[in-house]
C-alpha cells in the first residue's frame, strides 16, 4: 500500500476555456504517467460556460450547435463517457483527480473506486453543511436529488476522474442548449430535472462562493484520503503539451465532430 502521508499537488481554482481544460487535465494524465508529476487535485471553473459531450457521443445528436454558437457557449468532447453535461460558468465548480494506479489508493474495482473519490465531495460537502451521499454508479446526491456528476477514464497506468458540483443551476437554459426540439417536452423536462437536480444555492438557501466550494472540496480530499494536499503550480512543460492538445485535439473540428 501506498504512504497516505504522501504529498500531492493541489491546482487552485482557474478559469479556463473548455478546450484549456480537458487539454490541462489530459496533460497532466500524461506528465504524471511518465513520473514527471505528482498525483493531482485540479479546481477549475468553465469561461466562457460550456457543454461537454462524452468520448461516445455524437454532439450533432446531442447538443444545439446553432444556440450554443448564439449563446456563445463552447462545445468540446471529453477523454472520459457519460452524457453531455452543461458547465454553467456562474453556477458550477469542477473538479479533477488523476493519480497513479500502481500506488493502489484508488481501487482497481469501478464502483468502488468511485464511491472512494466521490466520497472526498461528500465529506467536502458536508464541511459546507450539505449531507450528501453516494448513488451508484457516479452520482452524489442530497436527499435522493443529484448534486454532482463523475466520470473516469483509466490510461497509461492513471486513474483520471472528473466531477462538477452545482453550485446554482440554470436548468432553463441547459435544455435550451441541449437538444429538445418540442416545447412541451422542454418544459416536462425542465419540470422533472427540477425534482431530481439539487444546487448547494439550495440546499444552503445561499449561494456560496465558488471559492469556498473549492477550498471545501480541497479539505474533503485531504480528510478522506488522508493525503498531504500542497499547492502548486502547472508546470513549463505540462502547460505547453496542454497548449498543443488545446489546439491540436480539443478545439479541432475532428476530435469534436469525431464519430
Amino acid at each position: 500500500m501506498m504512504n497516505t502521508s504522501s504529498k500531492w499537488r493541489l491546482l487552485a481554482l482557474a478559469k479556463n476555456n473548455a478546450a484549456m481544460n480537458m487539454a490541462i487535465d489530459e496533460a497532466i494524465l500524461i506528465n504524471c504517467s511518465k513520473g514527471k508529476s505528482p498525483n493531482t487535485v485540479r479546481l477549475y471553473e468553465w469561461l466562457p460556460s460550456a457543454v461537454s459531450i462524452g468520448y461516445f457521443q455524437n454532439p450533432q445528436a446531442e447538443v444545439d450547435l446553432e444556440k450554443c454558437k448564439e449563446e456563445g457557449v463552447d462545445v468540446v468532447r471529453r477523454i472520459t463517457g457519460g452524457g453531455a453535461v452543461f458547465h454553467d460558468n456562474l453556477g458550477e465548480v469542477t473538479y479533477s483527480m488523476m493519480t497513479s494506479e500502481e500506488e493502489r489508493l484508488i481501487p482497481k474495482d469501478i464502483l468502488r473506486s468511485y464511491q472512494i473519490i466521490c466520497g472526498c465531495i461528500i465529506e467536502g460537502l458536508l464541511s459546507l453543511g450539505v449531507a450528501a451521499s453516494f448513488q451508484p454508479v457516479n452520482d452524489i446526491v442530497v436527499a435522493g436529488r443529484k448534486i454532482s456528476g463523475n466520470a473516469q477514464t483509466r490510461r497509461l497506468g492513471m486513474v483520471l476522474q472528473l466531477g462538477t458540483i452545482l453550485v446554482d443551476a440554470n436548468l432553463e437554459k441547459m435544455f435550451q442548449l441541449l437538444k429538445v426540439s418540442d416545447e412541451k417536452i422542454r418544459d416536462k423536462m425542465i419540470s422533472s430535472a427540477e425534482k431530481r437536480v439539487t444546487t448547494l444555492n439550495e440546499e444552503l438557501s445561499k449561494k456560496p462562493s465558488h471559492e469556498q466550494v473549492a477550498e471545501a472540496i480541497e479539505k474533503g480530499f485531504k480528510k478522506s484520503l488522508g493525503i498531504k494536499l500542497a499547492k502548486g503550480k502547472i508546470t513549463d512543460e505540462e502547460m505547453t503539451l496542454a497548449e498543443k492538445l488545446s489546439k491540436e485535439k480539443y478545439a479541432n473540428n475532428d476530435w469534436t465532430f469525431r464519430r
